[in-house]
């Protein structure tokens, strides 16, 4: 198991990101990798451990999101870490989960666990977090989807989840202004990841990967919120692929 590095004692930037293991979340931690130190989310261990052992500064914050219960697996690990940050200055949540289905055949459970993962578990990261925010006058960018914007057939949990995501950032944003707190809302297309296979195959098509956003199209997206100036806030951004390459 790799030992985590400390958070630097130099006024390093600090930035923490759930569903840093793969797809959108892993591209924007090592995008911040050369200039902050990293705080990698992620449900396993080995995957949270091999991307921390890739990054100059970086240590992992291991957490079932889908386990927001009282003294559960996230409430455990979000009081140990934010004990141990003194400051925040980003704050991506990119973890997320995709159950697809109608209303008539998704189960309970779908609809469950979709609101857990993707609306409950980003209010419980940001609330332990949010007095080191606030420290850092920081940046909090929730990652959506397209669905946050549009609902479509066979993806209610999902969309669901997402427009509660978008009420979420925008409530939050309201609240945070008085304390120096941006809040981004970052909605991508369809994207070239672990995420958009799942999907193409449920909807029985052929994968096109030219079809659809490259990752670092996404991360680009961020990076105009991350450095926007102090007096800018960057509340929502939608970046939808063209669909075609030259």
């Amino acid at each position: 198991m790799s030992s985590p590095s400390p958070v630097p004692s130099t006024p390093r930037p600090v930035a923490v990101v759930t569903g840093g293991t793969r797809g959108i979340g892993l591209a924007i931690a090592r995008d911040l990798a050369d200039t902050h130190h990293l705080v990698v989310g992620g449900r396993s261990r080995e995957a949270v451990d091999a991307v921390v052992a890739s990054l100059p500064s970086a240590e992992g914050l291991v957490a079932d999101l889908a386990d927001c219960s009282a003294g559960g697996s996230l409430e455990a690990a979000l009081e140990e870490l934010a004990a141990r940050l003194p400051r925040v200055d980003v704050l991506v949540h990119s973890a997320g989960v995709l159950r697809n289905g109608t209303v008539a055949e998704s189960e309970v459970d779908d609809w469950a666990v979709s609101m857990t993962v993707n609306v409950v578990a980003v209010a419980a990261v940001t609330r332990a977090l949010l007095p080191a925010l606030r420290r850092a006058h920081g940046l909090v960018i929730t990652v959506n989807s397209g669905s946050g914007l549009t609902s479509t057939p066979a993806s209610g949990a999902y969309c669901a989840s997402k427009f509660a995501l978008r009420a979420l950032s925008d409530a939050l944003r309201q609240e945070e202004r008085e304390h120096g707190v941006r809040v981004t809302s970052l909605h991508p297309g369809r994207v070239d990841t672990d995420m958009q296979h799942e999907l193409v195959q449920f909807e029985g098509a052929e994968y096109d990967a030219g079809a659809y956003l490259e990752v670092d199209s996404v991360v680009r997206a961020a990076r105009l919120a991350i450095d926007a100036g102090p007096d800018a806030s960057i509340d929502m951004v939608s970046v939808r692929p063209r669909g075609w390459r030259p």
